[in-house]
């Protein structure tokens, strides 16, 4: 392609999307470029402070319990308060148990710390998520995800070679680190980002109030809970790269240092390829992309098995990162469609906690199986389970056609949001 090709490619990608978009988009960057704990807790319980495989494993599923415990309750906010308060006290949060956490010294405190930080940590997801939706034109979230996935990914790509070399002189300018960013990034938010989430229509004699989308709602919804299910298990597999993937290699005799370039590699792959890939994903079946991309996000892992060397091990995370590449933006454009307009707070809540459950999984699954039987049959299970999950994916699509109609909302007040779309409502159930 020529450079003006490139060029032209490159304003269409990011044309038409909304100033308050790139406010959140570069909240999200900022984020990233501070990355710390979930990368380098493992190498640093089992290198720097000792522990064992299956204690860094206990810890960090404590920082995905922590998680699992606020996915939903951050949704309820998100719908309830509003997207805007929930970031706020999520990132103001993060920031300082974060910075707490690079003290703790105590094998207990340690473990208690972690789970507020992914308590907190995790709580801005729905509502970030669902403030996209708000102000993205339908036509435009595929692309509008892709390029905060970017983000996350540019900003990872920097962090992890750069936090890889502070690790080996001082974990807790690492923590700290962390935090200052993470708490720049609410400042940031507090000054740029306006509030999204739509007004309720007033009920009328002809057209009454719809009924509220809670959380009985989104578990009664089986289509959507199947994938829920199945981005579980996705997310399983992806976890390995953060969990299991650094024992392992510190296990074979490589450094911080040498983890922090290989994964960075995952992170400069998405940069340079997430973009164009996008735009070709944007004329692609979807439900072919989801069971490929499941199944070659499991194989991917499956290779480490024959990993030996530091090249090796960068081949793998380029294969298992072109999964990722083209299921992260396909999975969440399909919930965001699934999702009804006054309750996506709720339903982005349950998606996120599919992956806070593989977040708890995930380290007791790697840590249980490398001390017990060794790494080569954590990468066999994880070859297996993305069989299973294209599998599902296949089952579920089965019925679906390729491009189905979004519903059309109910009428809402001018706001941010433009035009929105809206899967059914049921009856309200329990909050």
């Amino acid at each position: 392609m020529s450079v003006a090709g490139l060029r032209r490619a490159a304003s269409e990608s990011v044309s038409g999307l909304p100033r308050e978009f790139w406010w959140l988009w570069t909240s999200t960057l900022v984020n990233r470029l501070g990355a710390f704990v979930a990368t380098f807790m493992a190498l640093y319980l089992t290198l720097d402070q000792g522990y064992s495989a299956s204690y860094a494993g206990l810890v960090a599923s404590l920082h995905g319990l922590g998680g699992v415990v606020s996915s939903l309750g951050a949704g309820v906010m998100a719908d309830r308060l509003g997207r805007r308060p929930t970031m706020l006290i999520a990132q103001s949060s993060t920031a300082a148990s974060v910075a707490l956490l690079g003290f703790m010294r105590d094998p207990a405190a340690i473990a208690a710390v972690a789970f507020l930080v992914g308590m907190a940590s995790n709580a801005s997801r729905p509502a970030v998520q669902a403030m996209m939706a708000d102000i993205v034109r339908p036509e435009d979230r595929v692309r509008a995800f892709s390029l905060n996935y970017w983000a996350v990914n540019l900003g990872f790509a920097v962090s992890s070679v750069a936090a890889g070399l502070i690790a080996q002189h001082s974990y807790l300018a690492g923590f700290l680190g962390e935090a200052a960013m993470t708490l720049f990034c609410a400042v940031l938010v507090f000054l740029k980002v306006p509030e999204s989430r739509p007004e309720r229509a007033k009920a009328t004699p002809e057209k009454p109030a719809a009924a509220e989308a809670v959380l009985g709602t989104v578990l009664r919804d089986g289509r959507f809970m199947s994938v829920v299910a199945l981005s579980f298990v996705v997310s399983l597999i992806f976890q390995q790269g953060y969990v299991g993937l650094p024992v392992a290699m510190g296990r074979d005799g490589f450094s911080s240092a040498d983890f922090g370039m290989a994964i960075a590699v995952n992170g400069f792959l998405i940069v340079v390829l997430q973009i164009p890939v996008t735009r070709f994903l944007q004329r692609r079946d979807p439900r072919r992309l989801l069971i490929i991309s499941s199944v070659l996000a499991g194989y991917g892992f499956g290779l480490t098995a024959f990993a030996g060397s530091i090249a090796v091990y960068i081949l793998t995370i380029c294969v298992w990162t072109l999964a990722e590449i083209v299921n992260a933006p396909t999975q969440t454009g399909l919930v965001v469609r699934l999702s009804p307009v006054h309750g996506r707070g709720r339903y982005q809540g349950m998606y996120t906690m599919s992956w806070s459950v593989a977040a708890l999984v995930a380290p007791l699954m790697s840590g249980f199986v490398i001390d017990r039987f060794g790494a080569e049959w954590l990468w066999g299970a994880c070859a297996v389970l993305g069989t299973a999950a294209g599998l599902g994916y296949w089952l579920l699509m089965r019925g679906l056609s390729e491009s189905e109609p979004e519903p059309k909302p109910e009428p809402e007040p001018k706001s941010l949001a433009g035009p929105e779309s809206a899967a059914r409502t049921d009856a309200a159930g329990f909050r």
